[in-house]
C-alpha cells in the first residue's frame, strides 16, 4: 500500500511537470499564460487538483500537502506555475511565501522558488 501511495505522488508530480512544459514554462523563454489556461491544462492532463478550490483555502501549502499528498517537487513545480500565471500578484506572493517557508522548514531549499522572490530594498 505504501509503495502504491508513494507512486501516486510521483505521478502527480511528473503530471504538473508535464503541465509546465506545456504551458511553456520550462523552455527558457517568459512564460504568457492564465489562469484560465492553467485550469484548461489541468483539464486536459486529468490532473487532480482543482484550482479553484486550492485558491480559495486558508492554507493552501496544508491543503496541497495534506490532502492532496503533494511531493516537495511537485508543490514546487505548482507553485512556479501560478507564479508564472496572470494570478493576483499579492496572492502570488503571499502563496510563494507560504510555500518558501513550508520547503524551508523541511531543510529542502528551492533555489528556482527564491529566484522569484524580489529582494526588500531598504
Amino acid at each position: 500500500m505504501e509503495d502504491f501511495i508513494l507512486r501516486e505522488i510521483d505521478r502527480l508530480g511528473e503530471m504538473l511537470l508535464l503541465i509546465a512544459r506545456k504551458l511553456g514554462l520550462l523552455d527558457d523563454g517568459t512564460p504568457d499564460y492564465s489562469l484560465t489556461d492553467v485550469k484548461d491544462e489541468f483539464g486536459r492532463s486529468g490532473c487532480p487538483i482543482d484550482l479553484e478550490m486550492l485558491l480559495q483555502q486558508e492554507n493552501p501549502v496544508w491543503y496541497l500537502v495534506e490532502k492532496e499528498k503533494l511531493s516537495d517537487r511537485g508543490l514546487e513545480t505548482l507553485m512556479d506555475i501560478l507564479f508564472h500565471s496572470d494570478l493576483d500578484e499579492a496572492r502570488r506572493n503571499a502563496l510563494l511565501k507560504d510555500v518558501l517557508a513550508y520547503l524551508d522548514g523541511k531543510g529542502c531549499y528551492s533555489f528556482r522558488l527564491h529566484s522569484l522572490t524580489v529582494p526588500k530594498k531598504d
